[in-house]
């Protein structure tokens, strides 16, 4: 079972992977000077102390970022996610985690956009509130925006919907992630349609889907689903840690699904994904896969290792 508070889970196994991947998504556009939008349909509250309150209680971080904080043979993709993280934490103890809008913030440019939604009452507030303080503090050391328009929007509400209105960015260039806390099964019917909303009037956007990987028929299901998605072509990468529990609780395995990927991104994970296995996997269940495909015209490759 799954909270929605993605404070529980804050740093774990399943962050790492998501935000490597994000990451990676958003250097490549920074490739070409045109600008672009970035948005997330369900943001979080942006920061998670890791010292206190609900990451504290499961310490899940343990899974994933705290794993990787004091190694020095860190591949270049996974050193860039360190860093982040680390420049949230100039004193050296980790003591906070950043959320999508926050790796995504510090890695766009002055000229590109976030736009943010957050349904939680509590977390959407927080969000704000984050960025109003980055914003205030960037006025404090002089920094003034030098391109016109909000860079930073937060909207309290459902993203699925709320997407509609974005699409196409006035750039035509895009990174959407859809990350819900798939706590309620409609979660992933809705994840299916909001992409086959969104490619008829963004067709060229790249597209980032996380889900975890479970017991459940829909998590099962999702990623033949979204194959099938009228694109120019998909990715699709899991990272498992460990066996699944005799129980079925818990959550040792998740994946990123890209549609719209740079070709980039494969190479890069085909490399990437044994070193994660090593070093966050628990037990002879942990594994990867990777796969990449069309559906127009409908061929494909695949790599799988587990």
């Amino acid at each position: 079972m799954l909270s929605y508070r993605h404070a529980f889970h804050a740093g774990n196994h399943a962050d790492v992977l998501k935000h490597v991947v994000t990451i990676q998504l958003l250097r490549y556009l920074n490739q070409k000077d045109t600008p672009y939008m970035y948005i997330d349909t369900h943001a979080g509250a942006g920061v998670y102390a890791l010292d206190g309150g609900y990451a504290a209680k499961n310490a899940e971080f343990e899974t994933g970022i705290s794993r990787l904080w004091d190694r020095k043979d860190l591949p270049e993709p996974l050193a860039d996610y360190v860093q982040l993280v680390k420049a949230l934490n100039p004193s050296g103890k980790m003591r906070y985690y950043p959320g999508s809008p926050y790796c995504a913030d510090k890695v766009m440019r002055e000229q590109d956009r976030l736009r943010l939604f957050e349904l939680h009452p509590s977390d959407s507030k927080i969000l704000d509130e984050n960025f109003r303080k980055l914003e205030a503090h960037a006025a404090e050391q002089g920094q003034r925006p030098t391109v016109r328009g909000k860079r930073v929007m937060v909207q309290r509400g459902d993203g699925f919907f709320g997407l509609k209105a974005l699409l196409p960015p006035p750039s035509r260039r895009g990174l959407i992630l859809i990350d819900p806390p798939y706590e309620d099964k409609t979660d992933y019917r809705h994840v299916k349609t909001t992409l086959d909303d969104a490619l008829k009037r963004f067709a060229t956007g790249t597209y980032a889907v996380w889900y975890p990987v479970l017991q459940r028929m829909e998590s099962r299901q999702l990623p033949d689903k979204l194959k099938r998605v009228a694109a120019n072509g998909w990715l699709n990468v899991t990272l498992s840690i460990s066996a699944p529990s005799p129980d079925g609780f818990g959550l040792h395995s998740s994946g990123m699904f890209v549609l719209n990927p740079p070709w980039t991104l494969e190479p890069m994970l085909r490399d990437l994904m044994p070193y994660l296995v090593s070093v966050l996997g628990r037990d002879a269940g942990a594994g990867f896969t990777l796969e990449t495909g069309s559906t127009t015209p409908p061929v494909g490759k695949s790599r799988q290792n587990r």
